[in-house]
């Protein structure tokens, strides 16, 4: 029972770090970010049902992201046929693949083969590469030739898609400075977004629900729509709906992407001639594009096309060098501040469609908090008078100890800006239970070595020491379980795992070492000739 001068050192350290974590709970935002850099500046973020807010659960549209992969295919297939010089016709996307036919039969398998270098190997799930390519061409004898996505394809697109979508959400959401915001992906193809305290869940719909992906058109130049519609137009135009209400309501541009929003490095909304507008600046790369599409341009009109929509089409007056341009139209200062916030977080890979949607309101997360508060009080209250009634002073130790646990849990979730949400309050009042049950298997084990006729100290430090392999076995298996339920569960199933995993850990360290060092010091100050327990 003679606890060494390191470990009590390491108490009081866990005990002060406790305390300084705590602290930001209590503070405003503006004091937080006044304190010193070496202090703790996290705190624990109420869950959408513990302050109102609102949740979308969004789903990415496969469909969209194979289109996009096919249409980009339809240019490489024309890069890969022209140079052998072998003509085709009707080459366009059909469904979910992309058709032509030869006009020479006979030179099908000289196509298969130039088509056949657009089609690399996929790297299998073991080492090295594999087998699995990403097309799957097929060739008849009239010279009709269908190109498809592998399954492997499909599904690794729609993958990577979904995980760029997610960061682009995310960069989305903390554009808006709303950073407690909770996104989490759910099955193959969907994304979950929680927004504690969002009072205008439409906003968040029309910020999310845009892809943003911005590109530059040239237009063409007395070219009219009707003759595009007729097939009389000229090769390579395509015909884009202008977003402005004044104007032209349609608008003829070439489909060669000048320059893409890929480029852009900051967007911002501003004022021009006391309109809102916003400003773009590109990277360096963007800028020698823009530079030279300016330089060999100039006079002609120049469209700006957002999510397939023409925003604005101004003309080219002079050379623009310096790699930046403004946005103008029929702009609200929201809408423009809207517009660079999706600018600056990058393109969506495909559209998300909301699939469900639910606002709590801040009176109902009132509710449950008041709730949680009465069942953790009622819970400690109970706890502290049983354990009190039937061990007495051992009792006291064990409640001291219970405290502190308490204390430990939420300063460790302060620390890693955990999310605490009603399961999560049922984890801790759970955990309650369990941080004196450690306490009762040393207290029961060092009563039966009473009995045995030990002394006490000889009963306090076999107590302690035998318990201690039963208090480890019981509490790895509820560590076991708790990581399989984070691992594995959505939403409030990971919020009660959060604190009963967290919960397990400290019941360890103040059942195993705190207990022990109270009850080492009471005994070398009080030498009680016996043990009343």
């Amino acid at each position: 029972m003679r606890i060494p001068t390191w470990k009590r050192w390491l108490v009081a350290v866990v005990c002060l770090v406790a305390l300084l974590a705590l602290v930001p709970n209590f503070l405003s935002r503006e004091t937080i970010a006044r304190l010193p850099g070496f202090l703790p500046k996290n705190y624990v973020v109420l869950g959408l049902d513990l302050q109102g807010g609102s949740q979308l659960l969004l789903e990415v549209e496969a469909d969209a992201v194979v289109k996009d992969r096919l249409e980009q295919l339809v240019g490489e297939v024309r890069q890969a046929l022209r140079p052998a010089q072998i003509g085709y016709r009707g080459l366009g996307v059909q469904g979910e693949a992309v058709v032509l036919t030869l006009t020479d039969p006979s030179r099908l398998d000289q196509a298969l083969g130039e088509l056949g270098k657009l089609n690399p190997l996929l790297p299998t799930a073991g080492f090295g590469t594999g087998s699995v390519r990403e097309l799957e061409i097929e060739g008849q004898s009239d010279g009709r030739i269908r190109i498809t996505l592998s399954e492997r394809a499909r599904a690794e697109r729609i993958g990577a898609a979904v995980t760029q979508a997610l960061e682009v959400v995310r960069r989305r959401i903390d554009e808006l400075g709303t950073r407690e915001a909770s996104i989490q992906r759910q099955g193959a193809d969907r994304i979950l977004v929680q927004v504690p305290g969002e009072r205008n869940p439409e906003a968040i719909k029309r910020l999310l629900g845009k892809t943003a992906r911005l590109t530059f058109h040239m237009v063409a130049l007395d070219v009219d729509p009707a003759e595009v519609r007729a097939g009389r137009g000229p090769a390579g135009v395509m015909i884009v709906e202008s977003a402005e209400r004044s104007g032209p309501r349609e608008w003829v541009l070439y489909r060669q992407v000048e320059l893409s929003g890929e480029n852009l490095v900051d967007a911002q909304a501003t004022f021009q001639n006391n309109e809102p507008v916003v400003s773009f600046r590109f990277d360096t790369q963007g800028a020698r594009k823009f530079a030279r599409i300016t330089q060999e341009n100039v006079g002609k009109l120049f469209a700006i096309v957002l999510d397939d929509k023409v925003i604005s089409a101004p003309r080219i007056r002079e050379p623009i060098l310096g790699g930046s341009g403004i946005i103008s139209g029929s702009f609200t200062t929201e809408t423009a501040n809207e517009l660079a916030v999706l600018l600056r977080a990058g393109a969506l890979p495909a559209p998300l469609t909301v699939i469900e949607e639910r606002t709590v309101g801040p009176d109902l997360g009132a509710d449950s908090i008041r709730a949680g508060v009465i069942a953790s009080i009622v819970a400690l209250v109970a706890v502290i008078v049983f354990m009190v009634l039937y061990y007495g002073l051992f009792g006291i130790i064990a409640d001291l100890a219970l405290l502190l646990n308490l204390v430990l849990i939420v300063a460790a979730m302060s620390l890693l800006g955990a999310t605490l949400t009603l399961p999560g309050i049922a984890g801790i009042v759970l955990t309650m239970g369990m941080a004196v049950d450690s306490n009762v298997l040393i207290f029961e084990r060092v009563h039966e070595e009473v009995k045995a006729g030990r002394t006490p100290l000889s009963a306090l430090e076999t107590g302690f020491d035998e318990a201690l392999r039963t208090i480890v076995d019981a509490n790895l298996t509820t560590l076991i379980a708790g990581a399989v339920l984070f691992q594995f569960g959505t939403g409030p199933i990971k919020g009660f795992a959060v604190t009963l995993v967290i919960g397990v850990i400290t019941t360890m360290f103040t059942a195993v070492t705190v207990t022990r060092m109270m009850v080492a010091a009471w005994y070398w100050r009080a030498r009680p000739a016996q043990l009343a327990i």
